[in-house]
């Protein structure tokens, strides 16, 4: 069941509809699933590109409309996935920007690129977690060169 938005979820302010989702959700994996680097690791995994679909749609409309409708666990998943790399958060961050930015209005754009920034951040930490890099591990700035923070 799809829940409405949050009255103060940021993502209303930017003016992001749950279509906004879907088509921004569609055109990255799209492109991720013909990247080089990211492909060949998504799509060794994913056997239901429509079902993953439906539950990125659902994880991105609880992140910035703040809905509650993603039910799932993100951090076990890419923990498993061992060739994860800096490279790999990199390549995704830069897809997912040109996807925001081609998709969304600036003010909307701005506000995924941000939190999927910090969505990158936390995976990272916890992937280095993880395998044993210790606490004192910092994460690569995924911040976009010259992005006001």
């Amino acid at each position: 069941m799809q829940r409405p938005p949050h009255p103060k979820a940021p993502g209303l302010a930017a003016g992001i509809t749950e279509p906004m989702i879907h088509e921004l959700v569609h055109r990255f994996y799209g492109d991720v699933r013909r990247d080089p680097l990211l492909g060949p690791v998504f799509n060794a995994r994913v056997t239901d590109w429509d079902e993953h679909l439906e539950k990125l749609c659902a994880f991105w409309s609880s992140v910035v409309l703040m809905t509650g409708n993603y039910k799932g666990r993100p951090m076990p998943v890419h923990i498993g996935i061992r060739e994860i790399s800096p490279e790999h958060f990199e390549r995704w961050l830069k897809l997912f920007r040109t996807a925001a930015r081609s998709v969304c209005p600036a003010n909307a754009a701005s506000l995924f690129i941000d939190r999927a920034e910090k969505i990158a951040s936390s995976l990272y930490l916890g992937i280095a977690l993880h395998r044993g890099e210790g606490p004192a591990v910092t994460p690569p700035d995924f911040g976009e060169p010259g992005a006001r923070t």
